[in-house]
């Protein structure tokens, strides 16, 4: 009865398996660059993803469905942080076309439970792609030296330890 259903949602679970596995690599490399703030988003974006998956996920259990957990892609290699903002709006981008052709096939196919779900996670995924396009309008505005300045931030934070004991 769902099966177009379920191989949607099984399409849906692979795009978000490649945009968690590649927000988490980028999350890593900016942390690894001292860039705590793009490092936080991508963190933050990769849970996000990991939750849809799992919505995506029950969806299809529920409706009798075998879930495949297959990433559309590999992980790029990309450690140039304003690439790494580029190939994370274009996957949100791709995302919310594709979740929006997704929800009007599920209305199609008389599913709308489905259709409402893929609605949902579209404004999750606009939600991102404001967070990658805001940070990729700072670099172009700031250039470099808002970086840098994230940079600055966490060595102000580790600072020089105080000493436990008054000098004298």
């Amino acid at each position: 009865m769902h099966k177009k259903s379920i191989e949607l949602l099984n399409k849906a679970i692979a795009e978000e398996m490649t945009a968690l596995q590649q927000y988490i690599y980028f999350h890593f490399h900016c942390d690894d660059q001292d860039l705590d703030i793009l490092s936080t988003i991508f963190r933050q974006n990769a849970i996000q993803e990991m939750i849809h998956v799992e919505r995506f996920a029950e969806r299809i259990l529920f409706l009798k469905g075998e879930v495949e957990m297959k990433a559309s892609q590999d992980v790029q290699k990309i450690t140039d942080p304003e690439e790494m903002l580029k190939m994370a709006t274009k996957l949100e981008e791709d995302a919310i076309i594709l979740y929006n052709k997704f929800a009007n096939e599920c209305a199609q196919h008389g599913d709308s439970v489905t259709k409402q779900l893929f609605e949902s996670v579209i404004a999750e995924e606009e939600r991102h792609y404001d967070d990658f396009d805001k940070e990729s309008e700072n670099i172009q505005t700031y250039g470099k030296e808002y970086l840098a300045l994230q940079s600055m931030e966490r060595a102000k934070k580790r600072g020089i330890p105080r000493p436990t004991t008054p000098v004298e």
